[in-house]
């Protein structure tokens, strides 16, 4: 199991888009030479700025709950592990359904994969692959304590909403400190409304889509 102490950490604002995470995915053992991770540009028509996407391991995950083979699993610890192959039915139901786009479906194998935290490795206490390599700490595996320690401007979310579903992660996004919402509202992002989520509760009030929350991130240097 992972030691509860340890923690997944996302600061968007250091990804310099180098790739390393990537290449460094495919090397764990449980991956089977493919890697589960992969980078976003967080406004290709005005910046290269990237930022890595890493299976956010919900506490409900909708993968699992979609998915109709009973082919994943939560781990006691909160990691959401990949379909296993016995029971997996290619059928993309996970895919569809996940709010944050991370499951992939694997055609040759017909089984669906997607980022694990090197489990492997994590439940041993050890670094996930791309957090070992990540040379600008976009990606960080430590405690609550040294991540505070490094970053002092940032504070960690976990608790995303997707219109009416309220989704909360084991994996956490590093945002500045004291301008961290209640919620990450998504889909006001998507749809270009900075103002919340349409009439629903919490209009305006706590709700930061990703993109405003991303460029909160750049305009005064961020959480370095």
């Amino acid at each position: 199991m992972v030691p509860d102490h340890l923690m997944f950490f996302i600061d968007p604002n250091r990804c310099i888009g180098c790739q390393s995470c990537v290449h460094a995915c495919s090397e764990c053992d449980t991956h089977k030479g493919m890697s589960m991770i992969h980078l976003e540009y967080v406004d290709r028509q005005r910046s290269v700025q990237t930022a890595p996407v890493v299976c956010m391991h919900c506490d409900s995950p909708t993968c699992a709950e979609v998915c109709p083979a009973d082919a994943i699993k939560r781990t006691p610890d909160g990691v959401v592990q990949s379909a296993r192959k016995p029971r997996c039915v290619a059928c993309n139901n996970c895919v569809l359904a996940c709010p944050f786009g991370v499951p992939k479906s694997n055609p040759g194998l017909e089984l669906m994969m997607k980022c694990d935290m090197c489990y492997d490795r994590s439940s041993a206490g050890l670094k996930p692959m791309c957090a070992t390599v990540c040379p600008s700490g976009a990606l960080f595996f430590g405690t609550q304590e040294q991540v505070e320690m490094l970053r002092p401007r940032s504070e960690p979310i976990n608790r995303f909403r997707f219109g009416r579903q309220e989704v909360a992660t084991k994996v956490r996004m590093m945002v500045p400190r004291g301008r961290a919402p209640e919620f990450v509202d998504v889909v006001a992002a998507m749809e270009g409304r900075p103002d919340g989520a349409g009439d629903e509760p919490g209009r305006g009030d706590g709700f930061v889509p990703v993109d405003m929350l991303m460029a909160s991130l750049y305009e005064d240097g961020g959480s370095r």
